[in-house]
C-alpha cells in the first residue's frame, strides 16, 4: 500500500506522512521546501505529479496558506485587498483543483483510491456566524465546490474512488500558531490519526462530502 502527501514538510503533512508509515504503507511526499512543488504554479504540479507517477492508494492534500499575500485574515470588510484574495484563491483554490486534474487523469477505472483534500469549517457558509475572514473564507468555500464537482465527475469513471473534504482542526502548528490562545487545539498527530481514520471509512456512497476530523459531516 502506497500513500501521497502534497505538503509533507508541514506539521500536519508530517504527522499524516508518520501516520500512514505506521500503518504500513509507503509514503510519498512533495512539498516547496523538499522538492520545489509550488502548489500555485501548474506547470509545477504537472511536472512534479508526471514525476512520482501513479501508484498510490491513499493521497491527501495538505497545503494552504492563511496570511493571503503576507496579510492576515481581515477582520472587517475594510481591510478586503485584491492582492490577498487573489493569494488565496491561487493556493487554497486553484492549487488544490489544479493538483487533482493531473492526478486522477491517471487513475485507473478500477482502482479503489481514496483522497483527502484539507479544507477548513470557515469555509462552510452555512456555519459562519462570525464574519471577518473574507479571502480564506471565500477561497476555501470555492475549494469545496470545486472538490465536490470534481468528485461527481471522477465517481463516473472510477466507481470504486472516494475523493472526501477534511477539516483538520486548529492544529498546533506554526500556520495557525496566532490563533491558539482563542480556540481549542489539537495535536497535529491526534489530527493526522483522526482525519486518517474519517477518510478509512468512507464509502464511494460519501464522496465528494465534508467531513471534520470527527467523521462529522460539516455543512456547505
Amino acid at each position: 500500500m502506497k500513500a501521497l502527501i502534497i505538503g509533507h514538510s508541514g506539521g500536519l503533512g508530517q504527522a499524516l506522512g508518520a501516520h500512514y508509515r505506521h500503518m504500513g504503507y509507503q509514503v510519498t511526499g512533495l512539498s516547496r521546501s523538499a522538492d520545489g512543488f509550488e502548489i500555485g504554479d501548474e506547470a509545477s504540479i504537472a511536472a512534479h505529479i508526471r514525476r512520482v507517477g501513479w501508484d498510490f492508494d491513499r493521497v491527501m492534500l495538505a497545503t494552504g496558506v492563511l496570511n493571503g499575500a503576507g496579510r492576515p485574515p481581515e477582520k472587517s470588510l475594510s481591510a478586503l485587498s485584491v492582492a490577498a484574495m487573489a493569494d488565496q484563491f491561487a493556493i487554497n483554490a486553484m492549487g488544490p483543483a489544479l493538483v487533482l486534474k493531473y492526478l486522477i487523469a491517471q487513475i485507473p477505472r478500477d482502482r479503489a483510491v481514496k483522497i483527502g483534500v484539507l479544507s477548513a469549517r470557515v469555509g462552510s457558509i452555512g456555519d459562519n456566524a462570525l464574519g471577518g475572514w473574507y479571502a480564506y473564507r471565500a477561497a476555501k468555500a470555492a475549494l469545496n465546490q470545486l472538490v465536490h464537482t470534481t468528485a461527481i465527475e471522477w465517481v463516473r469513471r472510477c466507481p470504486q474512488s472516494v475523493l472526501a473534504l477534511l477539516h483538520p482542526g486548529t492544529v498546533q502548528t506554526e500556520f495557525s500558531a496566532a490563533y491558539h490562545a482563542n480556540h481549542p487545539t489539537i495535536s497535529p498527530a491526534e489530527s493526522a490519526s483522526q482525519l486518517i481514520a474519517t477518510l478509512e471509512v468512507l464509502s464511494p456512497l460519501q464522496t465528494g462530502q465534508f467531513y471534520d476530523f470527527n467523521g462529522v459531516c460539516v455543512p456547505w
